[in-house]
C-alpha cells in the first residue's frame, strides 16, 4: 500500500466570501447543488447520513437527496432498516455533501421526521419498476443467508405484481431532515479553508465565519 500519509491536494479552485453568501442557507445550498449538477459531478445528490443511538453510538451511510425546500432535506428508505430504527429512537441526524471536483463540502444538522404518506406514495409511484420491486424484495439491513435468497424474493414479487397494482410497502417511505445548522466549506490553499456556519435563531439565520 502507498504511503497514505503523504497523499494531499492543494485547493486553489475557488474562494468563499461573506458578501457572496445568500442570507437564506437553503438558497445558498441550491446554488451549490446546481453548480455540482452543471459541473457533472458524479452523484451530486449523494449525501452521508449520520445517525446515532440514544446513548450516542454513531452510524453513517450514503443516501440520495430527493427533495430540498424551505422545510428541509428529504430522502427515502426502508423504515425497518438500521437507519430507520435509529431514527425512531433518536431523530437527530446530520448530512454531509462532498463535491471534490468543486472542492466543496456542506454539513447540515437537524431533526428528522417522516414525510406525509401522500409524499411517500407520490415518490414511490414515480420510481422505475425495478426499484419498486427492490423496495419489496429487500429486508434492508437484516442478515440474509445468500444472494440467491434475495433473488428469489425479487422473482416472487415480480410474479406477484404481474397480477396486481404496485403499492408502496408500509415499511418504506420518506424522511425529512429539518435543519438547525448549516456549514459551507470551500477548500483553500495551505489548508486555510473558507468555512461559514448558519445557525438558526428563531425565524432568522445567523452567519459566522469559522476557523479552518
Amino acid at each position: 500500500m502507498p504511503d497514505i500519509a503523504s497523499i494531499r491536494n492543494e485547493y486553489r479552485l475557488l474562494r468563499l466570501e461573506y458578501e457572496n453568501l445568500d442570507n437564506n442557507p437553503v438558497n445558498q445550498f441550491r446554488f451549490w447543488l446546481n453548480d455540482a449538477i452543471h459541473s457533472q459531478v458524479l452523484e451530486p445528490t449523494a449525501m452521508t447520513l449520520a445517525t446515532a443511538t440514544p446513548d450516542g453510538i454513531p452510524s453513517a451511510r450514503m443516501v440520495l437527496l430527493k427533495d430540498v425546500d424551505s422545510v428541509g432535506f428529504t430522502f427515502f428508505t426502508n423504515y425497518e432498516s438500521k437507519k430507520g430504527r435509529l431514527l425512531e429512537m433518536n431523530p437527530r441526524a446530520a448530512l454531509v455533501f462532498f463535491w471534490p471536483e468543486l472542492e466543496r463540502q456542506v454539513r447540515i444538522e437537524g431533526k428528522v421526521t417522516k414525510t406525509l404518506r401522500r409524499v411517500s406514495d407520490a415518490y414511490f409511484n414515480a420510481r422505475p419498476e425495478g426499484s419498486k420491486i427492490g423496495s419489496w424484495s429487500s429486508p434492508q439491513s437484516r442478515q440474509i443467508p445468500s444472494r440467491e435468497y434475495l433473488e428469489i424474493l425479487q422473482r416472487d414479487y415480480l410474479q406477484l405484481f404481474q397480477h396486481r397494482k404496485f403499492e408502496r410497502p408500509e415499511n418504506w417511505g420518506g424522511y425529512t431532515l429539518v435543519p438547525v445548522l448549516y456549514e459551507f466549506w470551500q477548500g483553500r490553499e495551505d489548508r486555510l479553508h473558507d468555512r461559514f456556519e448558519y445557525i438558526r435563531n428563531g425565524n432568522m439565520w445567523e452567519i459566522h465565519r469559522l476557523a479552518p
